[in-house]
């Protein structure tokens, strides 16, 4: 993205919405799937990551509608990236609401009224309108990213995301281009 005319915007997705039981990080597949493939993909990209210890895993709906709210007062892009670092490297409960507000005051939101919204269920319809628009585009995994009308499903080799990047940049430069 750097250098270019993009931006993010962030999609809520649940792999194991509720009341779907979610995994155990203590389980033969996590174990297994994380090092045959997560670790050795986050020591080539350079990213530090962790098989989160949270056992088991949280359901994630609470960060998400969270991130309504963060994302309403202009900070949703901190949030995300203040929650998915506190799972993924910190090892904390996400799932939790007193660890959502702790996260949501560190980027600058009201921690007061970022609980009351979790408590209320606020955002929940806004939530729920974002999974259905996820499963109408077709998304059943993560990460899925859309570049300009196109569906990248799973890890995707940085020049696939430049080439597409490129040809979405193309087409708004140049509707009749195709």
């Amino acid at each position: 993205m750097r250098g270019k005319d993009v931006t993010v915007e962030w999609m809520p997705f649940e792999l194991r919405p509720e009341p779907h039981p979610t995994l155990r990080p203590e389980g033969e597949y996590l174990q297994r799937a994380w090092e045959q493939r997560v670790y050795p993909l986050a020591r080539q990209m350079g990213v530090e990551i962790r098989l989160p210890p949270v056992s088991p895993q949280p359901h994630t709906h609470l960060a998400w509608e969270g991130f309504q709210f963060a994302r309403e007062h202009g900070k949703g892009v901190e949030y995300n990236h203040r929650v998915l670092e506190a799972f993924f490297v910190g090892g904390q409960d996400i799932g939790r609401p007193e660890v959502l507000a702790r996260l949501a005051a560190e980027v600058g939101l009201d921690p007061a009224a970022f609980r009351t919204s979790l408590d209320e269920r606020r955002y929940r319809d806004a939530h729920r309108a974002a999974l259905r628009h996820a499963h109408e585009l077709g998304i059943t995994g993560v990460p899925a990213i859309e570049v300009g009308g196109r569906l990248l499903v799973g890890v995707q080799p940085r020049e696939a995301l430049e080439a597409a990047i490129a040809a979405a940049v193309q087409r708004v430069s140049d509707p009749g281009s195709g």
